[in-house]
């Protein structure tokens, strides 16, 4: 899809997606003129304030890796993960059914793009299961036959919200829905979130990143706080090492971490 000459019926490939540009953060060829162009403008700037974004978008991906395979190791079966993205490497089902062959996992994006691809690349895995699905609709959400008839909501479930909420634009609305969906979730289920963090500084540069994404099919970019990330946690308790810099967070990990540079932070809370 490096070519743009190749567009699926329905997507405007001159409208810059966050999950194609994700893609491009990451290296993959998943993505339009558009997105590269978008993408390249947020590089540049975070390179302006001492970070690359693209590494960033990496580390975040190594701290679903860990996050999920620790949840595997505690003997959770079942993964929901909202906001999935374009598949890339060690994708949620690839470390989950590496030492749980039995696990179940299902995929949910609104994003048509999104959809084509991890549909076309699941379509022989039975263990997973790709739906359509907004975040900002968490009842229709859950009241999904297919996602009802893969997960079994009355046994723990690990819940996946990576580098997602940051494009749900009003903080008590983005803390509503994480609330919502944790209160579908029986006890002994975990909730894995990571959300763009600003770090110290930087305000006027962090604006016009918000400026290129507010071209984007998502149409909005919100930076947090670490008190408002850590909101998003509410209900549930956060596991060892707490909230961190995602390239800091280890399962087995605690101590300082540097909160004054710009990065994704991530947590897992268990719900009781």
């Amino acid at each position: 899809m490096s070519s743009d000459e190749q567009v699926p019926s329905g997507i405007d490939p001159s409208v810059p997606s966050v999950a194609r540009m994700y893609d491009y953060y990451l290296g993959g060829k998943d993505n339009y003129l558009s997105d590269r162009e978008a993408a390249d403008k947020v590089i540049a700037i975070s390179r302006e304030v001492g970070n690359d974004v693209r590494l960033a978008a990496r580390a975040n991906r190594a701290f679903l890796g860990r996050a999920v395979g620790m949840l595997t190791g505690l003997g959770i079966r079942q993964f929901v993960d909202i906001g999935t993205g374009l598949p890339t490497q060690e994708n949620v089902h690839q470390v989950v059914l590496r030492d749980a062959p039995d696990a179940q996992i299902a995929y949910v994006d609104n994003d048509p793009i999104v959809l084509v691809h991890a549909r076309a690349l699941l379509a022989d895995n039975p263990q997973t299961v790709v739906l359509e699905g907004d975040l900002r609709d968490p009842e229709a959400l859950l009241a999904d036959p297919v996602l009802r008839a893969r997960i079994d909501f009355d046994q723990p479930v690990a819940l996946i919200m990576c580098a997602i909420l940051q494009f749900v634009s009003d903080d008590a609305e983005a803390v509503r829905i994480a609330g919502r969906l944790c209160t579908s979730l029986a006890p002994g289920s975990h909730l894995v979130i990571s959300h763009v963090f600003p770090g110290e500084g930087h305000d006027d540069e962090l604006a016009e990143v918000d400026g290129v994404y507010s071209r984007t099919t998502a149409g909005n970019f919100t930076l947090r706080s670490r008190a408002q990330i850590g909101a998003l946690f509410a209900g549930a308790d956060l596991l060892p090492p707490g909230l961190a810099p995602v390239e800091d967070w280890r399962p087995d990990g605690g101590g300082d971490h540097d909160f004054s540079r710009a990065t994704y932070l991530g947590g897992v809370a268990r719900i009781s």
